[in-house]
């Protein structure tokens, strides 16, 4: 939905995994990569096998993680500990290798969505930028110098070093006050229907949703677009 380009907004909040930073092609690279270097000759199937199983354990952990269930450290390995073990590989010290290598791997990748460059060139002209990311402190600085994204941001707010994820308000609070800005001057673009989407409509600021599959979500954000050229339409 168009809006008068005479906004109200001076400040714009924007995600990094799967919003600028194309989260499942750069994971896929590195997932083959790992495959490649670790298990070619092991029990699996093949690599469809193996990443099929690793993606359900992840979302599995990840989820103990956001829950303050298990640690940063023991979800880096312990995704890929429980993938082996479902082939029968008892082999601790082999999934730590793996985790290291996904982590320090998933640094180096730099596929973004389209259009990234050219719409965070044309809201810099206008507007003072910050990321939000649920994402560790040196990984997500790490992608974003990689990609050569760092120089359009004011700064950087990562989950792992505030100690909260999205949708908490406090995150979006503390970004807020950080910035100096005002819930009703600023508005999140994100992926995310429920951390970065309904977690910031709860603290005030209006959203920009975007949809990349056109999937049905059942919470109304402000502006939806299935393409980040098209948010040079809203802002």
């Amino acid at each position: 939905m168009p809006v008068n380009k005479e906004t109200k907004y001076r400040h714009v909040f924007i995600d990094l995994d799967r919003t600028l930073w194309d989260f499942p092609s750069n994971s896929f690279e590195v997932m083959q990569d790992l495959f490649a270097h670790f298990l070619s000759e092991q029990r699996f199937v093949n690599f469809t096998n193996f990443f099929d199983l690793y993606e359900r354990n992840n979302e599995r952990l990840w989820q103990r993680y956001r829950d303050k269930l298990i640690s940063k450290d023991k979800l880096w390995w312990y995704r890929f500990y429980t993938t082996l073990q479902q082939v029968g590989i008892e082999n601790e010290f082999l999934a730590k290798q793996m985790g290291d290598f996904y982590v320090e791997r998933s640094k180096t990748k730099t596929h973004l969505y389209p259009y990234t460059h050219e719409l965070l060139s044309y809201l810099k002209r206008k507007y003072r930028l910050y990321i939000i990311t649920n994402g560790f402190e040196e990984v997500q600085h790490a992608k974003i110098a990689n990609c050569q994204l760092d120089s359009y941001f004011t700064h950087v707010f990562t989950s792992e070093k505030l100690g909260v994820q999205k949708p908490n308000p406090a995150i979006f609070h503390y970004a807020l006050a950080h910035a100096g800005a005002r819930a009703e001057e600023s508005i999140m673009i994100g992926d995310d229907i429920e951390a970065d989407i309904r977690g910031a409509a709860e603290v005030g600021l209006d959203q920009i949703f975007l949809n990349h599959n056109g999937r049905k979500v059942h919470f109304e954000p402000s502006y939806e677009v299935s393409n980040l050229e098209a948010i040079t339409h809203i802002l």
